[in-house]
């Protein structure tokens, strides 16, 4: 039986650029499962991934960046006690359950920032793997927004928004 690397998520550093970047864009590229254009430059994606009052992650195994992830506020003001998430794995990591660790730390560490809940606004209906992941996590889906994503293959597709409260998040003893 083949044992995986041990995963180790942490805040990304700006050593990290570079590692990011090649997910950000392998991911984004097939036009698949992001609303980012396929041609986003490095410089835009890093950019995003520096939102004021943003969170991002990386996930390692073995040395290398296998995942990553962004963790903020959903909407400002009177709606910032609702967490917003975007999460994307290296192909070379897929079905590793790199998605699954990354998910539950994320749900940690929002409640640890404060955060009551967690919403994705826009996860595309036929991204299969990620809407059976965040179900598992406890996600609902709220709302469909029919037709709302122009799929590099399939063309309109719906988007689901999906919800969690994180009341049952257990935060670590002090």
């Amino acid at each position: 039986m083949e044992t995986r690397p041990a995963l180790k998520i942490r805040p990304a550093a700006p050593a990290d650029e570079d590692a990011i970047w090649e997910i950000f864009h392998a991911v984004v590229a097939s036009g698949d499962t992001y609303v980012f254009d396929p041609q986003i430059s490095k410089a835009g994606a890093l950019a995003w991934l520096r939102t004021p009052g943003a969170h991002t992650y990386v996930a390692e195994s073995a040395g290398q960046i296998v995942g990553l992830y962004l963790l903020k506020a959903n909407q400002p003001g009177l709606g910032s006690h609702v967490a917003n998430a975007a999460f994307m794995v290296s192909p070379s990591a897929h079905g590793g359950g790199v998605g699954k660790q990354m998910g539950m730390h994320c749900l940690s560490e929002s409640r640890q920032l404060g955060f009551e809940a967690m919403q994705f606004n826009f996860v595309v209906s036929t991204n299969e793997p990620a809407v059976r992941l965040w179900k598992k996590l406890g996600f609902e889906i709220v709302g469909t927004l029919p037709r709302a994503f122009r799929h590099s293959r399939r063309g309109l597709v719906d988007a689901y928004v999906m919800f969690r409260s994180l009341a049952d998040i257990q935060l670590p003893a002090c």
